[in-house]
């Protein structure tokens, strides 16, 4: 029986066993995860971590891309800001730009910010409807 590392056991259960709201919060935090580690990389002229952390981000954000529903309006506004991020990053990476990782980080942020009040409004309403849903 080969024995795991408890750390990465938790983090394989939490994917596992997150709803579809949780999954996309952890693609967010992500994302803010690479981007910082990138910002980090520029500061250290470590130009190998930072292609690495940028193109992280830059799959995450592709990522959520694919799953947008595009019959709704809100999804194709979403794609927009999406594929802007996306392109934001690739300019970020080609300039070695920190400031352009931060602009990147604000949009992620926000969007985090929000989806993380739509679950919590979500298991309220969950909840006053006596968990039954």
């Amino acid at each position: 029986m080969a024995l795991t590392n408890p750390y990465q056991s938790y983090q394989q259960n939490s994917v596992n066993t997150a709803s579809p709201g949780e999954l996309t919060l952890m693609l967010y935090n992500g994302c803010l995860k690479f981007i910082n580690l990138a910002k980090h990389a520029i500061d250290t002229n470590d130009i190998q971590a930072k292609n690495t952390n940028i193109q992280k981000a830059q799959k995450i954000v592709q990522e959520l891309m694919v799953t947008l529903n595009l019959d709704l309006e809100v999804s194709q506004n979403m794609m927009a800001l999406y594929d802007f991020m996306n392109r934001r990053l690739i300019d970020a990476n080609i300039k070695n730009d920190k400031a352009i990782l931060e602009e990147v980080e604000v949009l992620v942020t926000d969007f985090r910010d929000t989806w993380k009040q739509v679950i919590q409004l979500n298991r309220q309403k969950q909840h006053s409807q006596g968990g039954m849903a």
